[in-house]
C-alpha cells in the first residue's frame, strides 16, 4: 500500500488519533462543515439559535452571534416542546448564498424537521449579513422510517444537490434537493436508505476520485466521558448507494469500516465534516474532553487516502501558517 508516497506493507490504519491542538473558544457540539470566506473560517454548531464560531487560521477560534435570536415561527408549531435549542447544522455555498441546514427536534423524539436559512455572507460585520429562513426541507413524524435531523449537504459531479440525514430508527437516508432553492425537489420525491446500525447518526458525504464516501457515527453521544461515539465509513460508485465497507459489507446491513475512535482524554469522536485546503484534506469533529469534565470540544484532524482509495485519519502536525 502507498499512503501519499509512504510505503506501507499492509493496511493498518490508526484509528486512535489525537486531534491537532486548537486555541480559544473551542467548546461546542456537532460542528458543521468548515467554510472559508475572504480568508476567514466559519462553522456552526448545536446551540440556542444555532451557535457560530470563526477563526483566522483554523487554530484560534472565537464565538460569534447566534443565527436566530428567536426561533422561526414554523419550528415551534412543527415540533411541540421545541424552544430554540437547535442541533447539528451543516452549511454549503450555492449560487452566491450560504445555505444553512439545521435540525429541529427534542431528545429521543421522532417528530422532527430540518430547516433552511440563507445569507449572502458569513461575516457578521458585513452590512449584507442577514439570515433569511425558508422553512422546513423535510420532516418526520411518529411512524416515519427516519428521524429528520443531522443534515449533511453536498453536490455531486453533475451539480445535483443532495442531503444525507437521519438518526437511529431505521437508519440514515438521502434526498435530492433543488440546487436553486435548496429545498426538497418535491413533497414526495424519492428518499434513499443509505445505512443502518442499532445506534447510528451524523452522516457526512464526500467525494474522492471515483467514489462517494459516507462517514457515519455509531454509538451514543451527549453522555460526557460515558459517550461511545465512533466514526465508521463506507463507499459507493453512486451517491444513492449501496455503500460498502472495506470487507464488502453494505452499510445498510450494519457494515462500516472503523475510521476514528476514542483515545485517551479524547472520548467519543464524531460528527465530522471535510475541509480541503491547498491540496490537503482536514476533518472537523467534536470529542468529549476527559480533562474538562466531559464537555464537548471542537477538534481538527488530517485525512489522507490509501492507494486503493480508503480514508485514513492521521495525527496532524502544526498547521502551516500560510493557508491563507
Amino acid at each position: 500500500m502507498v499512503l501519499l508516497g509512504l510505503e506501507v506493507a499492509v493496511y493498518c490504519a490508526e484509528t486512535k488519533v489525537e486531534p491537532m491542538p486548537l486555541e480559544g473558544q473551542t467548546f461546542l457540539h456537532d460542528p458543521s462543515t468548515v467554510l472559508k470566506e475572504n480568508g476567514h473560517y466559519y462553522l456552526f454548531a448545536t446551540g440556542r439559535g444555532i451557535a457560530t464560531k470563526s477563526s483566522p487560521d483554523l487554530i484560534s477560534w472565537t464565538n460569534g452571534p447566534a443565527v436566530f435570536s428567536d426561533p422561526p415561527a414554523w419550528t415551534t408549531n412543527a415540533v411541540p416542546g421545541y424552544r430554540g435549542h437547535t442541533w447539528a447544522p451543516d452549511v454549503i455555498h450555492l449560487n452566491g448564498q450560504y445555505h444553512l441546514y439545521y435540525s429541529v427536534s427534542m431528545f429521543g423524539k421522532q417528530v422532527s424537521a430540518i430547516g433552511l436559512a440563507t445569507n449572502p455572507t458569513l461575516d457578521p460585520s458585513s452590512p449584507d449579513y442577514r439570515w433569511t429562513d425558508h422553512g422546513p426541507v423535510i420532516q418526520s413524524t411518529n411512524g416515519s422510517p427516519f428521524n429528520a435531523i443531522d443534515p449533511c449537504v453536498t453536490l455531486d459531479g453533475d451539480g445535483r444537490l443532495w442531503m444525507a440525514f437521519g438518526s437511529f430508527w431505521k437508519g440514515l437516508y438521502l434526498v435530492e434537493l433543488d440546487s436553486q432553492t435548496g429545498l426538497r425537489l418535491g413533497t414526495n420525491s424519492p428518499v434513499h436508505r443509505l445505512a443502518w446500525n442499532e445506534m447510528i447518526e451524523a452522516p457526512c458525504l464526500t467525494h474522492h476520485n471515483d467514489f462517494h464516501y459516507l462517514f457515519v457515527n455509531w454509538g451514543r453521544c451527549c453522555r460526557g466521558t460515558n459517550s461511545t461515539y465512533e466514526v465508521r465509513v463506507g463507499r459507493s460508485k453512486t451517491i444513492t448507494g449501496p455503500y460498502l465497507d472495506r470487507d464488502g459489507i453494505s452499510l445498510e446491513d450494519g457494515g462500516g469500516m472503523l475510521f476514528l475512535e476514542t483515545t485517551g482524554r479524547f472520548i467519543g469522536p464524531g460528527h465530522i465534516g471535510i475541509l480541503s485546503e491547498r491540496g490537503m484534506n482536514w476533518f472537523s469533529y467534536h470529542y468529549y474532553d476527559a480533562e474538562s469534565n466531559g464537555r464537548s470540544r471542537l477538534a481538527l484532524g488530517q485525512l489522507r487516502w490509501t492507494e486503493d482509495g480508503w480514508p485514513v485519519a492521521i495525527k496532524a502536525g502544526p498547521l502551516p501558517l500560510n493557508l491563507q
